[in-house]
C-alpha cells in the first residue's frame, strides 16, 4: 500500500525541534517550487540561502548525474579527482593555499576555530587560546559553535560552555578592543550577520578588526557560511570590503543544495593540522565535490556576479514600494541577493505572521528573528519571478495589516 507523508507524520515521527510549514514542496525548477497539491510558490528563501542556482539548474544536474555513474563516496583513506578538482579552484579563486573540505557550516567552523587554537598553541603556547565573537552572531550548531556564537538561546541547557569564549557588540570596534589581547587565538565574524539580522559589517569595524589581529598575533576568521558564494556580488564577501582573512569559511550555497561545507587557509596557519587531528566522514565525497564545483564555477562567473547586484536592486526598489504604502520598515540592508527589512517598532515583531501569509499567498520566504523579514533567493532569478514575488509579499503585508 502506497503511503503519502503529511505535515502531520511531521510530528508523529520526527524529533520536534523544527516546526515547519504545512505545505510539502514536492518538486522545484528554477525559483518556483510545487507542494504535493501541485500548488506553485515563488522560492525567494532559497533552503535559507543554500539554493544559488535555484532548483534543479541543469549544470548542478550534469555534474550529479556524470559523478553518479562513477563513484558515490570513498573514505578519506583515499583522495578522489572530484574533491581534488573542487580545491584547486577554490585555492584559484581565494586568497587561500589549502582547503578542508566537509559537510556543513558548523563542520567548517568546527575546523576553522580548532585549526586557530592548535596554531596558537604549537606557535605561542597553551596560554594563547581565547576567541573573540560578537552577539548576534551564529557559527553552528555544535556545542563548541553554539558556544561561539552569540546568540545564548542556542547553546542553553546544555550544560557548561567551553571555556575562553568572548563575545563583543558587532560593528563596534571600541567593543572588540577591549576583548583582543596577547591571548588571543582568534577571532571570528561574519562579514554580514545573517541570523542575527541580515545586518553588514561596516568597512571600518572589519579593517579594524583585520590591525587588531595582526598587532595581537590572532588568527582573522570570516564565516562566510551565508553571505558567501555570490551572495555579495562577489565570489566571496571579503572581496567585497577588500580585508583579506587568515581562516574562510564556507558552505549552503557552495554545494548549490548538496551538502557541502570548506574551510580555507593558508600553507603558514595549514601545516599544523597534521594526519590525524581532524576529520570529516563525508569531507570530499565525490558526489558533493562534483556539484560543488559546478556551482562555484558557473557562480563566480562575470555574468553571474554582475547580475546580483542589478537584482539586489530590484528587490530594494519593490521593498521600498512596499514601505510607501504600508510604512512598516524601519530599514532595509544587506549585500547583493542576502537582503533584511526591519519592521518599525509600531509594527511590532510579526514576521511569522507575514511569513505563514505569504505562504498563503503563493510566496516561501525566511524571517531573521521576529522583526526582519529575509531574503535570499537564487542568484539568477529571472527579473519577472522577482515582480511576482513581491506582489505576492504586497499581498501579504495588506493580510496583516488588515488583522492588525
Amino acid at each position: 500500500m502506497s503511503w503519502t507523508p503529511t505535515r502531520e507524520a511531521f510530528d508523529q515521527y520526527m524529533l520536534p525541534n523544527y516546526s515547519p510549514q504545512k505545505v510539502i514542496p514536492v518538486r522545484g525548477e528554477g525559483s518556483r517550487l510545487w507542494d504535493q497539491e501541485g500548488r506553485e510558490y515563488i522560492d525567494f528563501a532559497g533552503g535559507i540561502a543554500v539554493n544559488g542556482l535555484g532548483h534543479c539548474h541543469p549544470a548542478l544536474m550534469e555534474a550529479l548525474k556524470a559523478q553518479s555513474e562513477k563513484v558515490w563516496h570513498l573514505s578519506n583513506v583515499y583522495t578522489n579527482e572530484p574533491a581534488l578538482r573542487l580545491a584547486r579552484t577554490l585555492v584559484e579563486k581565494t586568497f587561500a593555499d589549502k582547503v578542508f573540505l566537509c559537510s556543513s557550516g558548523a563542520e567548517a567552523n568546527e575546523a576553522a576555530l580548532k585549526l586557530a587554537r592548535r596554531y596558537a598553541h604549537d606557535t605561542a603556547g597553551e596560554q594563547k587560546n581565547r576567541i573573540v565573537s560578537f552577539r548576534q552572531s551564529f557559527h553552528g550548531r555544535t556545542f563548541f559553535t553554539v558556544s561561539v556564537g552569540g546568540q545564548p538561546k542556542y547553546s542553553q541547557g546544555f550544560g557548561p560552555v567551553p571555556g575562553g569564549i568572548k563575545h563583543g557588540t558587532y560593528n563596534d570596534l571600541d567593543s572588540a578592543r577591549e576583548l583582543i589581547n596577547d591571548d588571543t587565538c582568534a577571532v571570528i565574524v561574519e562579514p554580514m550577520q545573517g541570523e542575527g539580522g541580515v545586518t553588514p559589517a561596516t568597512p571600518e569595524f572589519l579593517e579594524g578588526l583585520r590591525k587588531l589581529c595582526d598587532d595581537h598575533k590572532a588568527l582573522l576568521i570570516f564565516d562566510e557560511v551565508q553571505c558567501g558564494v555570490g551572495r555579495s556580488g562577489h565570489l566571496y564577501a571579503y572581496m567585497h570590503y577588500n580585508v583579506t582573512p587568515d581562516i574562510l569559511t564556507s558552505a549552503k550555497a557552495l554545494g548549490g543544495g548538496f551538502p557541502m561545507g570548506a574551510m580555507m587557509t593558508t600553507d603558514e596557519i595549514a601545516r599544523v593540522f597534521v594526519v590525524g587531528t581532524h576529520g570529516s566522514t563525508y569531507g570530499g565525497n565525490p558526489l558533493g565535490s562534483a556539484v560543488a564545483l559546478a556551482a562555484v564555477e558557473t557562480i563566480s562567473s562575470p555574468e553571474v556576479l554582475k547580475g546580483v547586484e542589478a537584482r539586489s536592486q530590484r528587490f530594494r526598489e519593490h521593498l521600498q514600494r512596499l514601505n510607501e504604502k504600508y510604512d512598516c520598515f524601519s530599514d532595509i540592508r544587506g549585500l547583493g541577493l542576502l537582503l533584511g527589512a526591519e519592521f518599525k517598532p509600531s509594527f511590532g515583531e510579526r514576521g511569522r505572521e507575514v511569513l505563514a501569509a505569504a505562504t498563503e499567498e503563493g510566496l516561501m520566504m525566511l524571517v531573521a528573528g521576529p522583526n526582519v523579514l529575509r531574503f535570499a533567493p537564487s542568484l539568477v532569478i529571472e527579473p519577472e519571478v522577482i515582480d511576482a514575488g513581491m506582489a505576492c509579499l504586497d499581498r501579504a503585508l495588506a493580510r496583516v495589516v488588515a488583522n492588525s
